[in-house]
């Protein structure tokens, strides 16, 4: 069974003769910067040494730009040793900290307005942006066609885009003060979506569509429900019906924090699948899968483990596999690691994950 059928038929509750082993978080050959000096060469090799199925991340993107184009360079407004500062070309103005984990802040957002709103729409969203597609698309398109891995088409998020444009803040308030902006911005860029999708399925099929949304801290979640069933169900469930028109099994949303309080309202609208289930943000795979036999998951289990010790490790990982046996499940830490890890427990880690998927079964 192929790696692209395994996930598949995993996610989609089918029978299978074993999960796969893929990384989840990080992109080909990621590492922490400091993994190159304990392990000379694991930048070019971690991929291939710890025996990760798929490339990326164990499903592939198609590398077409699915978000603002023809946005111009970055104006540098100020460069220190602790941080840069850029003006974008979409208006926004970023700084990026230059010694730390997490290391992006916007300072001003694209949108403030509806004017903001009408320039970037204008300018930013068109579906028939040549520029869109790589130069090597049609080299892309024959690769995919005879892939063995799973190849997603890529959505920037129904609440994700538009935060991305605003801001959580301003886009709170939105919901409330300008509710049809916001309306026009989500249908907007599904719009766009789905129509460069529909040039894309021309030529090779998919395997799921995969929304980054980002809606929730460890406190809760960004939205409502009944803010998500006015503003977010609506396209949800457009997507759900573009997905079953092209015969698409398995809409995937990448949401941090605590994802639990919206899981059934997604499941409602056609969304299939959630990661990465962050435990420190207090999701519990184990429950959710029990609630919603019909939810599939990937991630789940906690990656602050490997900054712990090689017994609590061992306790994270074995948990995994009862996961598993659960079915519609996919093991894998609840997102990549700070630099607090060694790639010494990194690599035992994924080691020891490893042996269990091999040898767990789903259902049994």
């Amino acid at each position: 069974m192929q790696l692209r059928e395994r996930f598949v038929r995993t996610l989609t509750g089918q029978e299978v003769d074993r999960v796969p082993f893929i990384k989840v978080f990080g992109g080909d050959n990621a590492i922490v910067p400091h993994w190159e000096i304990e392990e000379p060469g694991v930048g070019t090799n971690i991929d291939r040494w710890l025996q990760f199925e798929g490339p990326y991340r164990g499903w592939q993107q198609p590398g077409v730009n699915m978000e603002l184009s023809r946005v111009g360079p970055s104006t540098v407004v100020e460069d220190t040793p602790q941080r840069r500062i850029e003006r974008r070309g979409d208006g926004s103005l970023h700084v990026h900290q230059k010694n730390a984990d997490y290391y992006r802040q916007i300072l001003e957002w694209a949108v403030r307005d509806r004017n903001d709103w009408d320039r970037v729409k204008e300018r930013h969203l068109r579906a028939d942006d040549p520029e869109r597609f790589p130069a090597d698309w049609q080299t892309r398109v024959e690769a995919f066609r005879q892939r063995d891995y799973p190849l997603q088409l890529t959505h920037r998020g129904v609440y994700g885009f538009a935060r991305n444009l605003m801001g959580d803040e301003a886009l709170a308030y939105a919901f409330y003060d300008d509710p049809a902006l916001v309306h026009d911005i989500m249908t907007t860029y599904a719009d766009m979506a789905m129509a460069i999708w529909s040039r894309m399925l021309a030529q090779v099929d998919f395997d799921l569509i995969e929304c980054w949304e980002d809606m929730a801290f460890t406190s809760g979640a960004l939205v409502s429900p009944a803010t998500f069933r006015e503003f977010l169900a609506p396209q949800y469930r457009r997507l759900r019906a573009f997905a079953d028109a092209h015969r698409i099994p398995i809409i995937l949303v990448d949401s941090d924090g605590y994802i639990e309080p919206l899981t059934a309202l997604m499941l409602e609208c056609g969304v299939t699948t959630l990661y990465p289930y962050e435990v420190q943000s207090g999701n519990d795979a184990a429950r959710m899968l029990d609630r919603h036999p019909a939810l599939g998951i990937i991630g789940g289990l906690d990656k602050r483990v490997m900054a712990q010790n090689e017994a609590a490790i061992d306790a994270e990982v074995e948990r995994a596999r009862g996961l598993i046996r659960k079915g519609r499940f996919i093991p894998g830490p609840d997102h990549f690691v700070l630099s607090d890890v060694t790639y010494a427990h990194y690599r035992y880690f994924m080691q020891r994950l490893r042996e269990v998927v091999m040898t767990t079964r789903p259902g049994q």
